[in-house]
């Protein structure tokens, strides 16, 4: 939860500087659900996601464009019941399929409190605190502001050690760009 609030209090304070700038530092802002999708851990987990456009992606770029520009991010989930509480950052790439369907692939890092190694009394047994992070989501525009994102992400340690539970979790966001 204290990522959560320092995601948010940072967030804030970057938006208020860049309209001071006259410029947007901020891309976009999601916030939503997660759930998990495997055994090991239940519950579900408030998320909130803010993207950057530092290499001026713009608004309908072609699919090279897509590619030599991604996005940076940073997010955190806040679980309840026994959903793990993490922060996470790293990089997407958001592909137009129309003008209101959109694809994006990410990955990153995620850095969490959940089990290290306690044999699956508390969730997943993820055997390092730091993990690598990967996301997949489809989205829909409902205009030039606001987006419905359906998305999927996966977090493990690669087998870097062990257990190597990871984590799975599925949701839908909301997100509004700027």
């Amino acid at each position: 939860m204290c990522a959560f609030v320092i995601l948010t209090a940072f967030s804030l304070g970057a938006t208020s500087h860049a309209s001071l700038a006259g410029e947007h530092i901020i891309d976009e802002m999601r916030f939503g659900g997660m759930a998990s999708v495997q055994g090991d851990e239940n519950g579900a987990a408030f998320s909130g996601n803010v993207f950057f456009d530092p290499f001026n992606r713009g608004d309908t770029p072609s699919l090279m464009e897509s590619l030599m520009h991604p996005r940076p991010f940073i997010g955190a989930e806040a679980g309840f019941g026994k959903m793990n509480n993490q922060a996470y950052g790293g990089l997407a790439w958001t592909f137009d399929v129309t003008d209101r369907i959109f694809a994006e692939v990410g990955f990153g890092g995620v850095v969490h409190d959940g089990a290290i190694n306690d044999k699956g009394r508390n969730g997943p047994d993820l055997g390092c605190r730091v993990l690598f992070r990967e996301h997949a989501a489809l989205g829909y525009r409902l205009d030039s502001k606001w987006s419905l994102i359906g998305q999927i992400e996966h977090a493990s340690n690669a087998n870097l050690c062990d257990p190597n539970d990871g984590m799975s979790h599925a949701g839908l966001q909301v997100g509004y760009r700027f």
